[in-house]
């Protein structure tokens, strides 16, 4: 699978190395490719991994969206058409919305014509980088309208190393799902935890 990543920051990184250790094909879109936060990232992946936002939708069938959510609009705007590619979301907006939406699957799912997942927002990029606890897997956690999306996040997420991907619903779930995002900001930093804790649902 081709996966562009738009956004090369903690998460995007974390992704960007566990997919392709997956064996998948990830290109990172920027406005600058050649910054020096993607400089960076280009000593781990690789410096030909890296090109404009138009470029790396164009040639992927998936898009990460791992950007500031009020940079959603200019986002849009440099990836061209979408109409058929998947889109994840993998904001929060814990600090700022892309008004006049409330989160950027929002701003996506009526703006674009992509088919839009909430995913890979829940826990932070640590856990991203290595979801293993103990020997076990923790877990992922999604949201959307699409069950071809869905598919795809649940893939990408296993490829990624955890253990399952939970659906928590359609569209009306993704603020649900943003504020379990919260939950875990809330136990890691705010509460002082540190941020090597994890979401994992067992059952009896």
């Amino acid at each position: 699978m081709t996966i562009a990543i738009i956004g090369s920051g903690n998460v995007g990184g974390a992704l960007a190395q566990r997919w392709i250790l997956a064996g998948h094909t990830v290109l990172i879109g920027a406005k600058f490719p050649l910054s020096d936060k993607n400089i960076q990232l280009a000593t781990k992946i690789g410096e030909d991994r890296f090109t404009t936002v138009e470029n790396a939708v164009r040639q992927s069938e998936v898009v990460l969206i791992a950007t500031p959510p009020t940079a959603i609009f200019d986002v849009m705007a440099e990836m061209g058409d979408v109409s058929d590619k998947i889109i994840m979301d993998a904001t929060n907006t814990v600090r700022q919305k892309p008004l006049p939406y409330d989160t950027v699957y929002h701003a996506l799912a009526d703006k674009t014509q992509a088919q839009v997942v909430k995913c890979f927002n829940s826990t932070g990029f640590e856990n991203m980088l290595n979801p293993i606890y103990h020997g076990e897997p923790i877990d992922m956690f999604m949201a959307g309208d699409s069950d071809t999306a869905k598919q795809v996040a649940r893939q990408l997420a296993l490829d990624a190393g955890f253990g399952t991907c939970w659906d928590f619903g359609k569209g009306d779930k993704v603020l649900l799902l943003e504020q379990f995002a919260l939950s875990w900001i809330n136990l890691a930093i705010m509460q002082g935890h540190g941020r090597d804790i994890a979401f994992r649902l067992v059952r009896r």
